[in-house]
């Protein structure tokens, strides 16, 4: 790459303003302007970009549901009712309060599709339920509440799953499916630590729920249950598409805290929107400029001489596939997920797929990669999230992050070279890959 090229200065601009504090998707529009002006282009041709990017995919209103799904669980007391019922299947083990945490985790996973909705709704329930007594410290509360966050966007629906179909032309269906045999494996290697610093460090044993309490809590927390179980059906059974389902996870969580529980008012129904408007435009100004820098990505041929190189070095399909999840762990270390998702994942495709690399196999790995990449240091968002809401010191809560850190990265190594943990499910539903 020439210095002084326009290619290079527009990755120095993106650079430089994200580093002086602008977001990193308007960064990659003025950079991507910036390119065009250099090159001789219509600078215009961004705008084009992303409104015809952000018009013409069906698939992204699945984004904005599924944030104010979660949200209104959060608001309700979808979560709280999901607690009591996951103490009362694992609490009795020891360190059960951990067990709960990450079975708490899977089954939300199944209703919200986003790792910071999961930390950030039902974190602060479960770490206080943790340090109570002083049974759990904090940071190891913080800790597993962090790792088991990450499951969110493995099992479906999964918002980065969404945005990789964007990319990808895979199929969201069969994505999702994808996802849940590696996301319940990855909930099994997290309480396999979980069991092992319980003994070691001497976690206490939760008190058994009485057996006449338990037809009681089954009942309490089953609309939210119903919740994956609804969508999945609907999804694989033809009624609706993975958009729709979103819009009625929204109109479920809303007629369930609404009208069955009745604990949330107008105020909270219109923070809730508040809120999920706020975080979906900040995921729409990440895509906006994705597009617009894609675009400058194309121009200069990159995913080509990407290719080329790869090819040169005549890497096999698994050498390829490890050294992708090398590079994305990387990179989950230093940069933000989405960003990660829409601008380094789009180079890597076309090498993907001349290798023989399924598109499901390879969404699902990179959707892993990069939910590690939420809990490694030194830049992990879910890190700082669980720290504050725990009050616990960040170097800390990484040190207790670190034995979980490992069982994932064994359980994405596994994930990565037995395609068929990933392929089974959908091959069950008619996936011819």
């Amino acid at each position: 790459m020439i210095p002084d090229s326009p290619f290079a200065l527009a990755l120095v601009a993106i650079v430089g303003l994200s580093l002086l504090g602008l977001p990193i998707g308007l960064s990659m529009i003025v950079g991507s302007i910036l390119y065009l002006g250099l090159s001789g282009q219509d600078m215009s041709i961004a705008a084009e970009q992303l409104l015809n990017g952000l018009n013409g995919s069906y698939i992204l209103l699945a984004v904005p549901l599924f944030i104010f799904s979660a949200g209104l669980m959060n608001a309700g007391s979808m979560t709280d009712r999901l607690l009591r019922f996951c103490n009362m299947l694992v609490g009795r083990f020891r360190g059960g309060l951990g067990h709960v945490n990450v079975v708490q985790s899977t089954i939300f996973a199944g209703m919200s599709g986003s790792a910071i909705a999961d930390a950030a709704g039902s974190g602060r329930l479960i770490i206080d339920m943790m340090r109570r007594g002083g049974a759990y410290p904090a940071s190891y509360a913080a800790a597993i509440t962090a790792v088991s966050a990450v499951i969110g966007p493995i099992i479906p629906p999964s918002i980065p799953m969404v945005l990789y179909a964007l990319i990808s032309d895979a199929s969201i269906g069969h994505l999702f499916l994808g996802g849940v045999v590696p996301g319940l494996l990855m909930a099994a290697a997290q309480m396999a630590i979980n069991s092992w610093m319980a003994r070691r460090r001497g976690f206490p044993v939760a008190e058994r729920v009485p057996l006449r309490q338990m037809p009681g809590l089954t009942l309490d927390a089953l609309p939210a249950l119903l919740m994956p179980l609804i969508l999945l059906g609907g999804i694989y059974g033809g009624i609706m598409t993975p958009t729709e389902a979103a819009a009625v996870a929204a109109a479920y969580a809303f007629l369930v805290a609404a009208v069955l529980y009745r604990n949330i008012s107008v105020h909270e129904t219109y923070a809730t929107v508040l809120a999920s408007a706020r975080s979906t435009a900040a995921i729409g100004m990440l895509i906006a400029g994705a597009l617009a820098f894609n675009y400058v990505v194309a121009s200069e041929n990159i995913p080509n001489a990407v290719r080329n190189m790869l090819a040169g070095w005549e890497l096999s399909r698994w050498q390829f596939l490890l050294a992708v999840t090398v590079l994305l762990l990387v990179l989950g270390c230093l940069l933000e997920g989405t960003t990660i998702l829409l601008v380094v994942v789009p180079v890597l495709i076309p090498t993907a797929q001349a290798l023989g690399v399924d598109m499901v196999h390879f969404g699902v790995v990179v959707v892993v990669n990069i939910m590690i990449g939420l809990v490694t240091p030194p830049y992990g968002l879910l890190l700082f999230i669980v720290s504050k809401l725990a009050e616990a010191p960040v170097a800390e809560v990484i040190r207790d992050t670190l034995p979980f850190i490992a069982a994932m990265i064994g359980a994405l190594l596994l994930i990565t070279f037995v395609p068929d943990l990933v392929l089974w499910l959908p091959r069950q539903f008619g996936y011819q890959g």
